[in-house]
């Protein structure tokens, strides 16, 4: 036995057995134990038995050299993204530094694994040694846009399963850390920004795809889990740069520059006076005017959003491009006749800022003169008369870019709810004599009985801003009321409107009334009391519908689920894909669409009064109120009926936008529902989360802090409640924006037919311009639109806003279904999801096709798609993303 070496493998895994269940083979490489053993020699007759006994188990035993602990070699692949450009930049610049000699030893990726368990001695983590992660030398001109390296991680045998990985980037550039595997099935889905150890010197933290519950995390990973929290929270100080993660609070100070002068003031929003959902915070300073103002952005302080909200390269390429798109198709129909007026003389002015289509062969002929004009909106019909028919105006409540305003009359006439010692009689112009003559035979109150009336009631929201909006010579408006008759086809018809201004001349009525035509005079009074509720319609659909009741309210509930749920947390995973890019959007436009003097401003009625109506209307705002079912029965437009699929009858029941989106609402609960009973099984499970408990909290108190005192805030105690809560949450950010915002273009890029403002009155017999109106009723109209320069820069924008770029993600769509490999009832969940989207597609297509349906199937009458769950990039009317993106 002279000399013997004898090998004695390490323990049988490194990670335990349900980790190794799925693994072929672990180690690539160990290193072995070495014992030696002595050869025994042989008894001299001098000895006793006794000792010749002693001295074999002396010689026989096995003495251990001393020795490192057993270790193993764990293989690893990263991912990150590459820009050629940039590593080229990079390379040259150390090439050329003086002192590359000395840098190299510092250059690079520094990732260390920590084990879930702890180290009974120190009780920390274990933690592996480092690693160096170094392409430095290696330049893959020709590489994909994703890169994926190999790193090998050195570890003691009694590690056990990593749990989170350490990562420190030594290079002068930030790196965009898309994932990491080790041994080819333990994941972590990092997507995200890492920055240069100069700028951020804490190490980033990464923890596998496994979820757990803040009670279940291993006892390795629990002050890493509350360490990552911690930084992402802040502490509400400074000024905030583009590296930064950090998630906070602040009003909405930001929206104006009153160092510019007077006229670009604006005021806070946020507060007893003005309430408003909170934004994050940027910590700017204040403007030299105004303490209370934030300075704009500019190129020391740029816009900041957390790094990781931040759009990703296609998204940013999709939007400049769209913008250059947009600003060609603004500015180039204009080079030719610079020095001529703008101003619309005919339809045909306007509708050569559109392309013509010519269809002489399979494909598309496009003119030159033709490649910097719009391509003409698909929804609405162009017929002789270019203006809004009734049969449009009616169908467009229900299956256009707003359906979400209109509402079952309950009361005749209807009352406003505004102070009338500030703002005048409560009481409607409204009467009987107005309505009889279109009810079918029916009485006014029989037909609210029936449930046939119903109303687009912009009275209250627009009457207290209207002085401030017609002090503007090129902005005239009235607070609107329209009723319509639901007809025995299904459809809407409207059969009066009510224009109201304030009440300033006692002798002077404030209010009328403009019932359909009886001859060709009421017919022009008609077209432009109906282009009028279209721009009101236009300005609550932009500002309360779209911006405060999805992007707006959302951005607290993000904000309050980065500052308190864990990477590792559940409920952070379900949301995750629904609050992307969401942050980013909202910053770019607070400092270009509702900014002083922005995009809204500019193009719509509301002028400098745009985001104080929205403050207006969030004092109204329900956040029990958003889950689809309550909006419709609040509405009128629904009943609590148990009989029925949803659990609610639509009282119109060929409405395209409730009867598509109950479709979504009702599977996205399914989800919700078997995710939640998953992870929470009792109410005990739900009170005993803290990180749940703090997020819901601070939704509330922080983020919504101006309503926090309301009493319909929904509970959370019990698993039911959390599902209804995540329900609204992934209803709003997905189905709801994307029936809001995607048909902008389609639906409202024909400006006759649905102008953001207008620019004239209807003139009354004793007007002066009542002669002009009566001469040229034609030209009257035009006068009272935007300029075409106007027209072309809105259906820019509105272009812009109803794209879907290269690297959407769809309701249905689940890219990180790894996190749970161990979930089989989880990654079923989304498959059944996943499949009933797709079943959905095909409902929609079907009903589109079906005639009985006038509201979405006849002659010139487009289908409705905007809830059709899958679309192609660009504009297409259709399309549900998972979050709110643009």
């Amino acid at each position: 036995m002279a000399g013997t070496k004898i090998e004695i493998s390490g323990p049988k895994s490194l990670f335990s057995n349900e980790f190794l269940c799925n693994s072929t083979s672990l180690l690539n490489s160990r290193k072995t134990r070495t014992v030696e053993v002595r050869k025994p020699v042989a008894a001299t007759a001098a000895l006793t038995a006794v000792q010749i006994v002693a001295k074999l188990i002396e010689l026989d035993s096995v003495k251990v050299i001393p020795e490192t602990p057993v270790q193993f070699t764990v293989s690893g692949q990263v991912t990150v993204e590459y820009d050629a450009m940039e590593q080229m930049k990079e390379l040259m610049f150390n090439w050329w530094d003086s002192s590359k000699t000395t840098i190299d030893a510092q250059r690079g990726v520094f990732l260390q694994l920590v084990s879930s368990d702890i180290d009974p001695r120190t009780g920390k983590a274990k933690v592996s040694k480092e690693a160096i992660l170094d392409w430095s030398r290696d330049l893959p001109i020709n590489a994909d846009k994703f890169v994926t390296h190999e790193v090998q991680f050195l570890v003691d045998g009694n590690f056990g399963v990593p749990g989170a990985i350490l990562v420190t980037n030594k290079n002068s550039k930030e790196l965009y850390l898309k994932s990491i595997t080790l041994e080819g099935f333990l994941h972590f889905d990092c997507q995200s920004w890492v920055q240069p150890e100069k700028l951020h010197p804490e190490k980033r933290i990464f923890f596998t795809n496994k979820a757990y519950l803040p009670n279940e995390t291993p006892m390795g990973l629990r002050e890493l889990r509350e360490k990552e929290l911690r930084e992402l929270r802040g502490n509400g100080e400074g000024v905030r740069v583009l590296s930064d993660r950090i998630y906070d609070y602040d009003v909405y100070n930001d929206l104006g520059n009153p160092d510019k002068g007077l006229e670009f003031a604006r005021p806070v929003l946020g507060g007893q006076r003005r309430p408003y959902p909170r934004r994050c915070r940027t910590g700017r300073p204040s403007t030299k005017s105004d303490p209370k103002s934030e300075s704009p952005v500019n190129e020391t302080t740029p816009m900041y959003v957390p790094r990781d909200e931040a759009f990703g390269g296609e998204k940013k390429r999709s939007v400049d491009a769209g913008s250059w798109k947009g600003m060609m198709n603004n500015l180039f129909p204009f080079f030719k006749h610079s020095t001529d007026s703008d101003s619309v003389n005919s339809f045909a002015d306007i509708n050569n800022l559109y392309k013509e289509s010519r269809n002489h062969s399979n494909f598309p002929v496009e003119s030159t003169a033709d490649a910097f004009k719009f391509d003409p909106p698909n929804i609405v019909s162009r017929d002789a008369s270019c203006c809004l028919r009734d049969d449009e105006f009616g169908r467009f409540t229900l299956a256009g870019m707003n359906p979400i305003s209109i509402e079952r009359l309950k009361v005749f006439p209807p009352v406003s709810k505004l102070d009338p010692s500030i703002y005048g009689p409560t009481q409607s112009a409204l009467r009987e004599e107005h309505l009889i003559s279109h009810l079918d035979g029916m009485s006014v109150q029989k037909a609210i009985e029936r449930k046939k009336l119903f109303t687009l009631d912009y009275h209250d929201a627009f009457l207290p801003f209207l002085n401030s909006i017609n002090a503007h010579p090129d902005r005239k408006a009235y607070a609107t009321r329209t009723i319509f008759l639901l007809t025995q086809m299904g459809t809407l018809k409207p059969i009066a409107i009510e224009l109201s201004l304030p009440s300033t001349n006692p002798f002077k009525p404030s209010k009328q009334v403009i019932t359909p035509p009886v001859d060709a005079t009421t017919c022009w009074q008609w077209q432009l009391a109906k282009a009028h509720v279209c721009s009101n319609d236009s300005g609550a659909h932009e500002l309360i519908q779209h911006w405060l009741r999805t992007h707006a309210c959302m951005e607290p509930f993000i904000i309050a689920a980065r500052r308190h749920l864990s990477a590792m947390h559940p409920i952070l995973k379900l949301l995750h894909p629904h609050m992307r890019y969401t942050m980013d959007i909202n910053a770019r436009a607070r400092e270009l669409l509702v900014s002083a003097s922005g995009i809204i401003e500019s193009l719509f009625s509301t002028k400098e009064c745009s985001m104080e109506i929205t403050s207006f209307a969030y004092k109204n705002w329900r956040f029990d109120m958003e889950s689809l079912p309550a909006d419709l029965i609040r509405r009128g437009v629904a009943e609590l009926d148990p009989t029925e699929p949803h659990g609610i009858k639509l009282l119109i029941e060929d409405y395209p936008y409730a009867n598509d989106g109950l479709l979504i609402w009702s599977a996205i609960e399914r989800l919700v529902k078997d995710y939640v009973n998953y992870y929470y099984p009792d109410s005990n499970s739900i009170r005993s989360d803290p990180e749940l408990n703090t997020w819901y909290y601070e939704s509330i108190n922080v983020g919504h802090a101006d309503l926090r005192h309301e009493s319909w805030w929904p509970n959370l105690s019990t698993p039911k409640d959390l599902v209804s809560i995540l329900t609204t949450l992934i209803w709003i950010s997905s189905a709801k924006h994307a029936a809001l915002n995607f048909g902008q273009y389609h639906y409202g890029g024909y400006v006759p037919v649905r102008p953001s403002y207008m620019r004239r009155m209807i003139p009354n017999e004793d007007d002066p311009e009542y002669q002009s109106f009566i001469s040229d009723p034609e030209g009257y109209f035009l006068s009272s639109l935007p300029s075409l320069r106007e027209m072309a820069f809105l259906m820019s924008i509105l272009e812009i806003l109803s794209t879907h770029s290269e690297d959407e993600e769809y309701l249905g769509d689940r890219k990180e279904l790894s996190t749970w490999r161990g979930s089989p009832e989880i990654i079923e969940a989304f498959y059944r999801f996943s499949m009933e989207m797709k079943a959905i597609e095909k409902e929609i297509e079907k009903r589109n096709s079906d005639t009985k349906l006038r509201n979405r199937c006849g002659a010139g009458v487009s289908p409705y798609q905007l809830l059709v769950p899958a679309s192609e990039p660009g504009v297409s009317c259709r399309g549900v993303p998972n979050s709110i993106s643009i």
